[in-house]
């Protein structure tokens, strides 16, 4: 129990202060550039969101050289027939829907369409990469711009901030961010020379050379996460990153069931381990003594009489409580959702174990009908 309240402590001094949420876009420094950008929309199966999200992307306020890509990955609802239907509307930014070719061994689907995207993208000074199930207001594209130009900034990503309308949304998805933000503390990722690099993959804008000099899309090529691993290899590079919370940015893809988040979880949650079984013990061993130790040793203290043992739980369970406070004010929701947290990473924990089971079946990472084995960043052949 003691080891728990004390790691408790550390997490909330001495873990980048991860639970705060005031790392947003830095304040804009206008420098009078407004340099070319191409906005890359990988896109497979797309058609339910894409007319909230395509269109929202064409109406972006850019007062220089923008138009949208998007790379139609072999969709099987006809999501390239509906965005070249969304883009003809014309007033807003140029569309271009084009479609890579058959994927290669060793490549993740989206990471393959976006190298063919940015093959599209010609010279561009930077490049907006964004999910197709991600919304943006429409000076979005301008402020990230700004945030790059005027910081000298080689990544810019921003968190998008997620649907939180069912019960399910509002129990998982501010909590997804909170452990997010807890493995990647943003103070630490956006600060330069410091070894933590993360993104966000529904919103990253890179500069072109940055990209160029850490190796390309094809230097990630086999990465599950390929947002964390853009950073990294951006930030390895000499690169200067920056991430935060989204104020601009929306997705609209809806979990309105526990099934369909828990396979958003568990699909890279192994991993995010390495595939390594060490590791995924060591995660259920943490999961469990920092998350769930100290709810129990509140109610079991109480019960046994254990007065010393109820007020280390109740002071472990109220930091844990209080540091997620400022994610669920982000989302907007009631302040007494905390003490549901330790339920809540009863279900990751879960999920965890339940991605590790899917990989030794065979199954790997699932997602839109493609099934990943153990891929890393540099498997496979990079293609000429």
């Amino acid at each position: 129990m003691w080891v728990s309240l004390a790691a408790w402590v550390w997490l909330t001094l001495a873990q980048g202060f991860f639970w705060r949420t005031d790392q947003r876009l830095p304040a804009p420094v206008p420098t009078g550039r407004w340099p070319e950008v191409v906005v890359l929309v990988p896109a497979r199966d797309e058609a339910e969101v894409l007319p909230v999200s395509l269109p929202s992307l064409l109406a972006q306020r850019y007062p220089g050289r923008a138009r949208v890509v998007l790379v139609d990955d072999h969709s099987s609802d006809g999501t390239g027939e509906l965005a070249r239907r969304l883009g003809a509307d014309g007033g807003g930014l140029a569309l271009t829907v084009t479609t890579p070719p058959p994927l290669p061994p060793g490549w993740t689907g989206k990471l393959w369409a976006l190298r063919h995207g940015v093959e599209q993208a010609g010279g561009a000074e930077y490049l907006l990469l964004t999910d197709a199930d991600i919304a943006h207001r429409p000076d979005s594209l301008a402020a990230l711009v700004l945030a790059a130009e005027g910081h000298r900034l080689d990544l810019v990503s921003q968190m998008a901030r997620l649907r939180v309308e069912t019960g399910w949304e509002r129990l998982i998805v501010p909590a997804f961010v909170y452990f997010f933000a807890q493995l990647y503390p943003f103070r630490w990722s956006n600060r330069p020379g410091s070894r933590t690099a993360a993104a966000a993959g529904g919103c990253s804008l890179v500069r072109r050379t940055a990209l160029e000099r850490a190796g390309g899309i094809a230097a990630i090529r086999g990465a599950v996460i390929d947002d964390v691993n853009l950073a990294r290899a951006v930030k390895r590079t000499g690169g200067r990153t920056w991430l935060g919370l989204a104020e601009q940015v929306d997705s609209v893809r809806p979990y309105p069931e526990l099934g369909q988040l828990w396979r958003m979880v568990s699909r890279s949650a192994y991993a995010q381990l390495r595939h390594s079984p060490l590791l995924l013990l060591g995660t259920v061993l943490g999961l469990t003594l920092v998350y769930l130790v100290p709810p129990v040793a509140t109610v079991a203290g109480a019960v046994a009489g254990a007065w010393w043992v109820t007020a280390a739980g109740a002071v472990a369970w109220a930091l844990m409580a209080g540091t997620f406070m400022p994610m669920l004010r982000y989302y907007g929701q009631p302040a007494a959702a905390a003490l549901l947290l330790p339920f809540t990473a009863l279900l990751y924990l879960l999920m965890t174990v339940d991605s590790a089971v899917q990989h030794w079946r065979g199954r790997g990472a699932a997602w839109k009908g493609r099934t990943y084995g153990k891929l890393e960043p540099g498997d496979g052949p990079a293609p000429d």
